[in-house]
């Protein structure tokens, strides 16, 4: 991590904060990871770019990082600081006023005398003692907790003997409401509702806080905003990383359209989320190779996930699918200046290559190689 100095008048300090709470169940601590910087500007107005890992930072939260773990420290810490932001989601999940000033909140909860595995070690737990007691998996991507995870969640034996009329396990992830509705493994575990809330949900929450919130708080939450409008797409913005996949001539099953013809006509591309090497997470550009070389590179503008992709391109049958698909909206192609051969690939092969490599070398596989050497 390196700051860009422009203006010398600015004064970066960078110190450690953390927030302790105890209640009855334990000595509770909220962590921000030893990295929470304060910018202080003595003289003039702050001119200095701060990058991290050759990415501009706009949001305190990124430097904590945007790993699970990540993720569910920064949602923890916007919960215990912005009182109006945590009431919200509160109410969103069980439809109940709370005092904020009752409410505990418990990240990475684990006592090493109760015997808690590692994935019975709760993301984020909150409850108030009397009202409410809730369990907070947090995930990155469109992912969503494993039928092992809620189970032992739901035998924990603090949570299954809390004596509170709302209590309930929620996922959170980039998944929407009715992608989780169908692909979670459960809707209630051992008398335990399981319910789900998007990160663009949370984002919609945030948003809304802001009106009741003082200043301080409406400056941690559009901090959460730009944070969360990161990672929504699980799409780097800055990132010059290319997905290069094959376009045969044959089509897809049941289909009329080849996979050439279903990019050209649609200006769309889809695969199955995961196995086979496939991402589990959308890319920001993807490029086409066929005919022995690179054909176009585009960056990806939008994407929607289904099981029926007969719903994106018309031509596909009407089936729902046992995996689900990331279906991909591409921007302008990027025609290659020059001819940019395949190299040595194999003929399905699919590699990874920055933008700027696949532009000036010579075949696709010696850019592979030079940006991997970087």
């Amino acid at each position: 991590m390196y700051i860009e100095n422009r203006n010398l008048r600015g004064v970066q300090k960078f110190v450690d904060t953390k927030v302790v709470r105890r209640n009855s169940i334990g000595r509770i601590m909220v962590s921000a990871n030893s990295v929470t910087p304060h910018i202080f500007c003595i003289g003039g107005d702050i001119m200095s770019t701060l990058k991290a890992y050759g990415n501009a930072v706009v949001s305190i939260f990124q430097l904590i990082g945007d790993k699970e773990n990540d993720i569910t420290k920064s949602i923890a810490w916007a919960l215990n600081k912005c009182p109006v932001f945590m009431k919200k989601v509160v109410y969103e999940i069980f439809g109940i006023n709370v005092d904020p000033d009752e409410v505990d909140i418990l990240y990475h909860k684990y006592d090493a005398e109760t015997g808690i595995t590692d994935i019975e070690m709760t993301d984020i737990e909150m409850t108030d003692g009397q009202t409410f007691h809730l369990i907070i998996e947090a995930k990155r991507g469109w992912l969503l907790p494993s039928a092992e995870q809620l189970t032992k969640y739901s035998m924990r034996r603090d949570f299954r003997m809390a004596v509170v009329q709302n209590k309930t396990i929620v996922s959170m992830s980039e998944c929407s409401v009715e992608y989780a509705k169908d692909n979670l493994p459960f809707v209630e575990i051992n008398g335990i509702p399981v319910k789900h809330l998007s990160w663009s949900k949370i984002f919609e929450l945030a948003a809304d806080s802001r009106a009741d919130s003082n200043n301080e708080q409406k400056h941690l939450l559009e901090e959460l905003k730009e944070y969360l409008g990161g990672i929504m797409t699980m799409q780097t913005k800055d990132s010059n990383w290319v997905y290069v996949v094959v376009l045969g001539s044959g089509k897809p099953d049941n289909c009329e359209l080849t996979w050439i013809e279903i990019v050209k006509n649609y200006n769309k591309y889809f695969h199955l989320i995961g196995g086979n090497g496939w991402p589990k997470e959308p890319p920001n550009y993807i490029a086409f190779r066929y005919g022995g070389k690179l054909q176009a590179i585009h960056h990806i503008d939008n994407y929607v996930v289904t099981k029926n992709l007969h719903n994106e391109v018309a031509e596909m049958p009407d089936v729902t699918e046992d995996g689900n698909f990331f279906v991909y909206k591409l921007g302008l192609a990027i025609v290659p200046p020059k001819e940019v051969k395949n190299g040595k690939i194999y003929p399905n092969g699919r590699v990874w290559a920055m933008l700027d490599t696949l532009l000036t070398s010579d075949t696709i596989s010696e850019a592979r190689d030079i940006s991997k050497a970087r």
